[in-house]
């Protein structure tokens, strides 16, 4: 694949990824795991990492800074000039739009489970159900806590929001927005996007970026010490959020029966699962032919 076209990709995922950031219930790192880009943003968030502490010119060519741009600028770009229209699709048409994300996040738990090594799999297999049991418990309990939106959140709240709601990126079953509606911060952080209020957008931001720094390293390293191990526990996360996604719930977040317009609802969820499973067989084609970037470390279980 040409570079040219592979930067463009790259944008284009950055935006999926950026768009997930903006629905309650996706998380950011799904998505990112979904188009095959989840180890190689976080390999080069580390990498960053270490050129802030070694500060030469080593660290810095070790680091692929067009990818990262290209990612970057497609999360901005699909934040700033898609919030209000996501946010109007999910607030007119929350059954459909849940059903839809539903779809898309229970096939997604595919991704980290074929990532696993088998021969680990095999050898530590009580483990991993006990971890994967414990992991979707936790997610599935914490997606049914909201809150009252906050009126006007000072900057310092925000900013410690910002910090929590980023672990979402980075972390695969995770939803930022969910954290934030959990906070009861959900809508004023979106109307503040939508209305272009830069104090609380750079509060925000700064908050976030220190929440990268502490969390990336961490990641960074379980992956590679600990692969299999911190993918079941993602699955499990991944698969407890579904809570969140089902179509029927109330303001407080519990769960009702199926009633209404059922049959649209099942039809995007089966949307959103063949939209998910044909990104996945097109990374197959894409990795079997040898065009998958391959991170410079070698993972181990």
């Amino acid at each position: 694949m040409s570079r040219p076209v592979s930067v463009v990709l790259d944008f284009v995922r950055g935006g999926l990824i950026g768009l997930a950031e903006l629905v309650p219930g996706i998380s950011g790192g799904t998505v990112a795991l979904i188009v095959g880009i989840y180890e190689r943003a976080l390999h080069n968030g580390s990498l960053l990492l270490d050129l802030a502490k070694e500060r030469t010119r080593e660290a810095a060519r070790r680091i692929d800074w067009l990818f990262l741009a290209a990612v970057g600028v497609g999360m901005v770009t699909a934040v700033f000039t898609m919030s209000s229209v996501l946010h109007g699709f999910v607030d007119g048409h929350p059954q459909i739009a849940r059903g839809l994300f539903l779809g898309m996040v229970a096939v997604s738990i595919l991704v980290p489970v074929g990532m696993m090594d088998r021969r680990h799999v095999r050898e530590r297999l009580p483990l991993l159900v006990v971890l994967f049991l414990l992991g979707a418990a936790a997610a599935f309990f914490g997606t049914g806590f909201t809150s009252a939106p906050r009126e006007d959140p000072s900057l310092v709240i925000l900013f410690f929001a910002g910090m929590i709601a980023v672990c979402a990126l980075v972390l695969p079953g995770l939803s930022g927005s969910f954290l934030l509606l959990a906070f009861g911060l959900y809508q004023p952080v979106m109307g503040s996007l939508s209305a272009r209020e830069w104090p609380v957008i750079i509060t925000f931001a700064l908050g976030a970026l220190l929440g990268l720094v502490l969390f990336v390293r961490v990641l960074d390293h379980l992956m590679s010490e600990h692969r299999t191990v911190t993918l079941t526990v993602m699955a499990g996360l991944m698969a407890g959020s579904l809570r969140a996604l089902w179509p029927w719930q109330n303001d407080d977040a519990a769960l009702l029966a199926p009633s209404g317009n059922v049959g649209p609802v099942l039809v995007a969820v089966a949307v959103g699962a063949a939209l998910v499973a044909a990104l996945l067989v097109t990374d197959h084609v894409l990795e079997s032919r040898g065009s998958k970037v391959v991170t410079e470390k070698d993972p181990e279980a």
